[in-house]
């Protein structure tokens, strides 16, 4: 077990640190939670696009049901629309029914049941440089009225051990590649990078994956590009709910959105800091076929 300054305490599991809240369901929970074929599993390392992935495959699965200027992410933020598989739904095993929930789970303590059903998988990562800057403000300004934050150079040095909430984030990839090479029917695996670069065409391939494509009537209606918009970082930060909305543990919804740029990490970590984690990756990742491009 590791505690942080902040409070939080990490157990390793697996071969993973998990938080101590998400401990229990894990070793509980996970062998007897029924996955079933509907389902949609949104996975991320933390701050890893996360908000976005959500609201992306919310505003896609539900297009039929909301149009989109009265979508419920409008006035929710899309973790209150979409539930953490651990947190919410672990502890109502037995209430159905159920289609999108999110998780931070790396692949080997998904539940049991996903190797016997067809629920469909996507997986969100990003650049770990830009994941590890994201995560270290996020936790800065979560605990900054509370205890003392971890500064970054620690934070760092324990992110080249591993020592992270559900990590090591390379095993955490990898994990979820590996799968999703022996299982592309059913496991999405996709990059923040590669999303912010051309949106349009991955909502488009995240709705084929889904199993609800647009159909000519919604493509010649721009409705890519209206979906596209709604989910935007600047747009979903603008929206009242998540600058002045709280969620029900008092957390405050715009503690989700900071930046969300690619290459933020270049003011913050010094180019040696970035060269040893990147030597470091290469060596992780090496013959995976799993490849990050340098920002």
């Amino acid at each position: 077990m590791v505690e942080l300054k902040d409070g939080v305490r990490l157990y390793q599991y697996k071969g993973f640190w998990i938080p101590s809240p998400f401990l229990h369901p894990f070793i509980f929970n996970q062998p007897i939670f029924q996955l079933q074929d509907t389902d949609i599993v949104l996975s991320t390392f933390p701050k890893s696009g996360t908000t976005w992935l959500k609201a992306l495959a919310f505003a896609i699965v539900n297009r039929s049901h909301y149009p989109l200027k009265h979508s419920p992410l409008l006035t929710n933020n899309s973790h209150q629309l979409v539930p953490c598989l651990e947190r919410d739904l672990y502890a109502k095993i037995q209430s159905p029914p159920r289609l999108i929930m999110a998780t931070h789970s790396p692949y080997g303590l998904l539940p049991v049941s996903i190797l016997n059903c067809n629920c469909r998988i996507v997986y969100l990562c990003r650049n770990p440089l830009d994941q590890f800057v994201s995560h270290w403000h996020f936790r800065v300004r979560l605990r900054e009225q509370t205890l003392l934050p971890v500064s970054l150079e620690e934070a760092f040095e324990m992110m080249c051990n591993g020592v992270q909430s559900f990590g090591p984030i390379w095993g955490h990839m990898l994990e979820y590649w590996r799968a999703s090479i022996e299982q592309p029917e059913k496991i999405l695996f996709l990059k923040y990078e590669d999303l912010k670069e051309d949106i349009k065409f991955y909502v488009k391939k995240l709705a084929n994956f889904l199993g609800c494509p647009f159909s000519e009537e919604e493509e010649s209606q721009e409705m890519i590009k209206e979906i596209a918009k709604l989910c935007s970082f600047d747009n979903m930060k603008s929206l009242e709910v998540n600058k002045k909305g709280k969620f029900s543990n008092g957390f405050k919804n715009d503690l989700f959105f900071r930046k969300g740029e690619v290459g933020d990490w270049k003011k913050h970590l010094t180019p040696s800091m970035a060269e040893r984690f990147e030597k470091l990756l290469e060596e992780k990742l090496e013959e995976s076929g799993l490849t990050f491009k340098k920002l």
